[in-house]
């Protein structure tokens, strides 16, 4: 026995832009939080601004393969599309940093500088992406799905 489903244009839009707009939003937390704790930070505690940042990164970066994994199969064929750019882009980010920060850093801008690109190639990239996930023409979606 089958069992008729609408998912809403509205929803589709929802789940094209979620990854993106997470990823923005703990992105900028994190940076704010570096920039908080280079303000509070004395030569004593100059691991702060560190320890203070990289939680939200971390904790996002573990969300979001949820995220990703729940979207992944989703009926729309372009919310999928929208959420396997988003991902590789997020990760492809994160893991170059994460392999060549440490080299970064020592360079006149120092960290700042690692947070600085972090921010400049993932924020305006996933922001024209949600901008043009906004312009896209979603449609409901009819779906059946068994009933046990």
């Amino acid at each position: 026995m089958t069992e008729k489903h609408l998912i809403t244009a509205a929803s589709c839009l929802r789940s094209a832009r979620l990854f993106n707009l997470l990823a923005i939003a703990t992105t900028l937390l994190a940076a704010s939080l570096f920039g908080l704790g280079q303000m509070m930070a004395d030569k004593k505690l100059a691991f702060l601004p560190m320890a203070m940042s990289l939680p939200p990164i971390m904790i996002w970066l573990a969300a979001s393969i949820f995220v990703y994994a729940s979207i992944a199969h989703h009926p729309d064929l372009t919310v999928r599309h929208y959420n396997k750019w988003a991902g590789y882009r997020y990760y492809a980010v994160v893991g170059t940093l994460t392999v060549f920060s440490n080299d970064l850093a020592h360079l006149p801008t120092g960290w700042a500088g690692v947070w600085a690109l972090f921010l400049l190639t993932l924020v305006p990239w996933a922001s024209y992406d949600i901008w043009k996930a906004g312009r896209e023409n979603w449609r409901d979606i009819e779906i059946e799905k068994e009933v046990h």
